[in-house]
């Protein structure tokens, strides 16, 4: 069986922490596995207002998800507190990649590790866009 391998973040960006809710929860009584593409994403978007944007405008052009990969390392339950770590990497003209890991703040075991491929998207035109400048450098900045 093939598995898939995630990086962890080479260098930091951003870190958040965020608790988990029972909205979180599947069947099993652990994390599920959608709830962790949301976390990512909520991650991603407090990232973006640290620096004054948002999915829709990072300063001239949009962001769309292009693909996401998702390893599991352990569960976590009901209210654990889990911080998010956040990288970049890949940056090229008009996409790069962010890489998140999650770990539980309670005892330091990474719960998953995340990646998604990320497009500029210019919304008005329809068409890709390349990266603004000024979201270049805090994608550079580490």
């Amino acid at each position: 069986m093939a598995r898939i391998t995630v990086a962890a973040p080479q260098a930091v960006l951003f870190q958040t922490r965020i608790r988990v809710n029972i909205g979180d929860i599947n069947y099993g009584n652990h994390l599920a596995n959608d709830a962790v593409l949301r976390l990512c994403h909520e991650a991603r978007l407090r990232w973006l207002a640290a620096h004054g944007f948002n999915e829709i405008n990072i300063g001239g052009a949009g962001l769309i998800m292009a693909d996401a990969a998702v390893q599991y390392t352990a569960q976590s339950h009901h209210g654990d507190e889990l911080e998010i770590r956040l990288g970049a990497n890949d940056i090229g003209r008009s996409g790069f990649a962010l890489h998140y890991e999650i770990e539980r703040c309670g005892d330091g075991q990474t719960i998953a590790r995340a990646q998604t491929g990320m497009v500029c998207f210019d919304y008005g035109a329809q068409k890709v866009a390349a990266i603004p400048e000024r979201f270049r450098a805090i994608l550079e900045a580490v």
